[in-house]
């Protein structure tokens, strides 16, 4: 009897008949019943085509596919399949079905038959599980995203499959959701054996499996445990991979002399660091920190209140009271939990969302006599007050450009070119033609496309990638002096999100006053910002450096967040007496290690 749960045998699958490569190109392998597999790969390797046919969403070209013993290319087993295999999308609204949280879980239960007294008991253990028991009631298109995503896994949680498939299910989820699925899933498939497909641009989740498939252009090129594939490391950046930034540190260390192990865990590299340096004396290399004095675009924020269908029944409380000044110049991090109020907080800064008073049936309340009047809400940003009605709009939305959490869903014209073109002719009508064309022009080769290959194109039919570039590209030809982005890199590979940064920095260096980004990647914003601000339930508990925000280690994990790897061991390596002065990114921790080790640092 076999003891594969997925067996495929050369898989070839195209898109259409005039693709250059086919998006699986003779692909075979298999997965043991109660194995834990993690598949990576870049943007556009495959990943997610392959999920599609092992749970019968697109049916081979060639070769063959069995799950659990079904042929998956046997229509007549397909319900089974599906039954048997739950899948995860990236994207929780292609998984929405009801109106209530509650009904959207039971919907796959009562869809295989389970009896109605279980189907109550499966939803609350599922809800439970990803940490959603208190929205049982909600309606889902009024969470967050990552709220969305912890849902639309409940749902298949509660259908209790032999097989469970995650298609970058994590990449919307802030890093305490994140671990709980992944812990969730990790004790499904230890303690109950299911049998667990990962598919990650997180290398650190895939630490996790028992092995890891490495896909690159529809093609299996590694396999192995998650140690022996992160040995080659110079084979996975040829593939658009990285490494685990512990990886990174560990082989950093090594090249400079220290003797550090394979750990891939905090705590047992920072005993390693602290070996390595004993008996070190050594003398200060503090780090001066760079503030910034702001200018004339500054934003200003004070007393932002905003609630959701208020006066109903759905009533949600957003955001509660928030201070915030933004100073031109920065590239500033906006960090917090699910729900926190992140996006909400973005969203007026260009006045998507309008501040009360600055609404047109807005009329201020008369205050009786001896009552203090309510102190309103307060936007400025540059030159633009958000609470004046007379404020220009039109204008701000030129100079404070959005890109949103989903980039591609900004997407709408019938070519490239038209969809970029559209804020340059929405926002300035008189600019010629030509200028139109040269603007659009620049903006396409800004994100790293080529004009005249892309430009006829639909836009529908690019890769994901390719789609978020355009949509960036959209945002960026008006040249804004604000750019502010909900989640910019999240469900690129990781050369997709070094790119990206690479861009919002070159873009940060030209022309872009401020850089604003909203980010779940505590080692994104300790890499890339200036300052940064922590909200939580509608409120803002820390905002200053990355390096003041994150020595709030233990409050922030409280949050339902993370803090940086280098932080970790930074705290890790104080219960050894060391301590060292560094900025927090990987490349900077690894640095001030090397300069402490050779004799330059500091142990204070």
């Amino acid at each position: 009897m076999s003891t594969n749960a997925i067996t495929l045998k050369n898989v070839k699958y195209s898109y259409s008949q005039s693709e250059d490569a086919p998006a699986l190109n003779g692909v075979s392998l298999s997965v043991e019943k109660g194995e834990f597999v993690a598949v990576l790969g870049h943007n556009g390797s495959g990943k997610s085509t392959l999920a599609r046919l092992i749970n019968g969403l697109l049916t081979a070209d060639e070769g063959e596919i069995t799950v659990l013993g079904l042929n998956v290319s046997d229509k007549k087993n397909i319900a089974e399949v599906r039954r048997r295999a739950g899948i995860v999308f990236q994207n929780p609204d292609n998984q929405m079905v009801a109106s209530i949280v509650e009904d959207d879980v039971a919907f796959g239960p009562e869809n295989v038959g389970v009896e109605r007294e279980e189907i109550g008991r499966r939803i609350n253990w599922a809800l439970k599980s990803v940490g959603m028991e208190e929205f049982k009631n909600s309606t889902p298109s009024r969470l967050s995203g990552g709220q969305k995503q912890r849902v639309a896994i409940a749902g298949v949680l509660a259908i209790k499959p032999d097989i469970i498939i995650l298609d970058e299910s994590t990449a919307m989820l802030d890093p305490k959701g994140r671990a709980e699925v992944i812990s969730v899933v990790k004790k499904l498939n230890e303690e109950e054996g299911i049998t667990v497909l990962l598919i990650t641009h997180f290398m650190e989740e895939a630490l996790f499996a028992d092995r890891a498939i490495v896909l690159n252009k529809g093609e299996v090129v590694l396999q192995g445990t998650p140690e022996e594939i992160f040995k080659n490391g110079d084979a996975l950046e040829t593939y658009n991979l990285a490494l685990p930034k512990i990886t990174e540190i560990e082989n950093g260390l090594r090249e400079a002399g220290l003797t550090v192990s394979n750990a891939l865990n905090y705590q047992t590299l920072a005993r390693d660091i602290a070996d390595n340096l004993k008996g070190k004396t050594w003398g200060n290399c503090k780090n001066t920190p760079q503030y910034n004095q702001g200018g004339e675009w500054d934003v200003d924020i004070s007393n932002l209140t905003f609630t959701y269908s208020a006066k109903s029944p759905f009533a949600t409380h957003a955001l509660n009271g928030v201070d915030l000044k933004i100073k031109e110049g920065e590239f500033f991090g906006v960090i917090g939990h699910t729900g926190s109020g992140k996006s909400t907080l973005i969203q007026h800064l260009n006045a998507l969302i309008k501040l009360p008073q600055a609404q047109k049936k807005y009329k201020a309340k008369k205050v009786k006599k001896g009552q203090t009047p309510p102190t309103m809400p307060q936007i400025t940003v540059g030159n633009y007050n958000l609470s004046n009605k007379k404020c220009d709009f039109k204008s701000l939305r030129a100079d404070v450009g959005m890109v949103f959490q989903y980039p591609e869903y900004q997407l709408f014209a019938e070519t490239v070119f038209e969809d970029v073109a559209f804020g340059l002719k929405n926002f300035f009508p008189k600019m010629g033609e030509e200028e139109v064309i040269t603007a659009v022009k620049e903006s396409l080769e800004m994100v790293g496309l080529n004009y005249e290959e892309i430009k006829d194109k639909s836009p529908f039919d690019l890769s994901g990638g390719q789609k978020r570039r355009v949509a960036i590209a959209g945002v960026i030809v008006t040249k804004p002096k604000i750019l502010v982005l909900d989640e910019p890199a999240a469900g690129l590979d990781p050369l997709g999100k070094k790119e990206i940064m690479e861009l919002l920095h070159k873009l940060h260096k030209t022309w872009c006053k401020t850089v604003v980004i909203v980010s779940h990647d505590m080692d994104e914003i300790a890499d890339n910002c200036t300052s940064c601000a922590v909200i939580s339930n509608g409120k803002i508990v820390f905002a200053d450096t990355p390096e003041k925000v994150f020595a709030n280690g233990e409050k922030l994990i409280e949050l339902g967040l993370d803090i940086p790897l280098a932080a970790k061991l930074l705290i890790e390596l104080k219960k050894y007496g060391v301590e060292i002065d560094c900025n927090l990114s990987c490349k900077g921790f690894t640095k001030s290690v090397i300069n402490a080790y050779k004799g330059g640092g500091n142990n204070a």
